[in-house]
């Protein structure tokens, strides 16, 4: 084709077998691209300003080059148009829009249009290509595959697949190993993508998901389903946590992944450069994983925080190093692993936490209720926390405790709402020195300590609270000079959780009219009303 077009033409079928093997793409998409690039020579030669089609008989090799003439009722280029009359003296059957295919002659081609030929099928065909590459590797995500080094840029490895070339980036590669052209490797496809240049597949060895794959292809009970893995968390090329659960409650699923003298956990180790494997057992129960997930450490105590999703864990003194690991390595997978946030404290710490939250709590009773240490201390020891505990409880749950009778009780409970009374006054009239507006309080879940810190962050009228948004209450994060700062929020000693302050931003909303209230809530209020007037008409009768 790059010397001319009007040799043997069954060349053109010979050329198009020869690349579609080559590139393994359709024969059809390399004919059409032939067909495009003697188009665009052709134009080159009979003039741009003409229909030129070209077209090549995918059996017989046979070459076509025709111009094309649309017959029209008035004409306005006379290179791609032809009038009605002129075409009725060719063929008195023409009508509007017929078209008229003028053979042309074939031609050699020069070295520009060989030049331009070239170009023309070398792009349909990497494109072609490229969709080739994407649509066989797309469904291909999450897979092994085994590949060999093609070249090394900056860290970067390019794989030959075969088929088609993946990228293993830098940060995905297991630090300290070093590819070198040639060199057979085993990667995980997390991602294939289009871009500008092509598909891109996205290679890693240091995925979570290419140990899990590694370990379903040496334990037949992962690959068959039987024992699954729920989660994994790696440190890539020094440690590893992987949870798994078994669907057989006859089989131990993770003596079976460890293998027969760890012969299968340590197939995978060998693959990932001696990468340390901790499996441990899934629980759905939360604090038991989470118990799991901090092994090879001994835990005493765990409390849950669902709404912050962090969970506080207590562990023996001896045993704080081993729960935290080197450089904290051991609680942040079991952090990653369970999607926890892990605060870990020894015995000694919680112990000392809870004397001096015991001594705040008594100083609170000693002052509020003006009563001896032994009383408030009684009190806490029972569990009371704060003085409305005490001002609101039933009072038959103080008179219960050793000691005290029904009139202590009465008392006591008398001493604490006075106390509330007094301190909700002071804080009205703070409330009222800031200028908060009344209506601010008649918002759901704005008390008289939010209305007063609302105030000191100037916020002061419904129409303040209703323009922010949940981190202006909460407070978040900023980063600055490359460190995380912590922008406190309007209401942050609250431990507003963000539901919370959203629904308080909302219900500001609906009130200054600016959304509707949702129909639960519109229900809701219609039920209570009803419920309302019933019993009004009940104390009338």
């Amino acid at each position: 084709m790059a010397t001319g077009i009007s040799a043997n033409r069954l060349e053109l079928l010979q050329i198009a077998d020869a690349v579609a093997r080559e590139k393994s793409i359709d024969k059809e998409i390399v004919i059409a691209a032939i067909e495009e690039a003697i188009q665009k020579a052709a134009r080159s030669r009979y003039g741009a300003e003409h229909d030129i089609r070209v077209s090549i008989d995918p059996k017989t090799g046979e070459l076509a080059i025709k111009r094309c003439l649309t017959v029209v009722d008035q004409v306005e280029n006379d290179d791609t148009e032809i009038g009605l009359a002129d075409a009725k003296k060719r063929d008195a059957k023409a009508g509007v829009g017929m078209v008229f295919e003028e053979i042309l002659p074939h031609f050699e081609f020069g070295r520009v249009q060989t030049q331009m030929a070239r170009q023309v099928v070398t792009h349909k065909v990497r494109e072609a290509e490229r969709e080739r590459q994407y649509e066989e590797f797309k469904d291909r995500v999450g897979e092994i595959v085994n590949g060999v080094v093609k070249r090394v840029e900056y860290g970067n490895v390019i794989v030959d697949l075969g088929r088609g070339e993946g990228i293993m980036r830098r940060d995905q590669s297991i630090p300290r190993e070093n590819f070198q052209v040639g060199d057979r490797i085993r990667s995980y496809i997390y991602d294939v993508r289009t871009e500008t240049k092509g598909p891109q597949i996205m290679l890693s060895r240091a995925h979570g998901g290419f140990m899990a794959k590694l370990f379903a292809q040496e334990v037949p009970e992962v690959y068959d389903g039987v024992i699954e893995i729920r989660a994994v968390a790696r440190d890539p090329g020094s440690r590893a946590k992987m949870a798994v659960v078994s669907n057989d409650s006859s089989i131990d699923p993770v003596g079976a992944c460890v293998g027969m003298r760890g012969s299968r956990v340590q197939a995978v180790v060998a693959e990932l450069q001696g990468e340390k494997i901790d499996i441990i057992q899934w629980s759905p129960d939360e604090a038991t994983f989470i118990v799991n997930g901090l092994a090879p450490a001994e835990v005493s105590k765990v409390v849950l925080d669902e709404e912050e999703e962090r969970v506080e864990v207590v562990v023996p003194d001896e045993q704080l190093s081993l729960a935290i690991g080197r450089r904290g390595q051991n609680v942040r997978l079991a952090s990653q692993l369970t999607g926890w946030q892990i605060d870990i404290m020894t015995e000694s710490q919680e112990s000392e936490r809870r004397q001096r939250e015991f001594a705040e709590r008594t100083a609170l009773f000693q002052e509020a209720l003006d009563v001896d240490e032994v009383i408030a201390q009684l009190l806490v020891t029972e569990g009371f926390a704060a003085v409305e505990d005490v001002a609101y409880v039933e009072a038959d749950e103080i008179a219960q405790i050793e000691g005290f009778d029904e009139a202590t009780a009465e008392e006591l409970q008398t001493r604490a709402r006075e106390y509330l009374e007094k301190e909700a006054a002071e804080l009205d009239a703070k409330r009222r020195e800031l200028g908060v507006e009344d209506a601010l309080l008649e918002i759901e879940g704005v008390t008289l300590p939010i209305a007063v810190a609302l105030g000191r962050a100037d916020l002061k009228t419904v129409e303040d609270l209703a323009g922010l948004v949940p981190d202006d209450l909460r407070g978040w994060f900023e980063a600055k000079n490359g460190e995380r700062v912590r922008q406190p929020g309007a209401l942050e000693s609250f431990n507003l959780s963000p539901d919370d302050a959203e629904a308080m931003i909302m219900r500001a909303r609906v009130a200054m009219g600016w959304i509707e209230p949702e129909p639960e809530a519109v229900e809701d209020a219609e039920v209570v009303a009803e419920v309302a007037m019933a019993e009004e008409v009940q104390q009338d009768a």
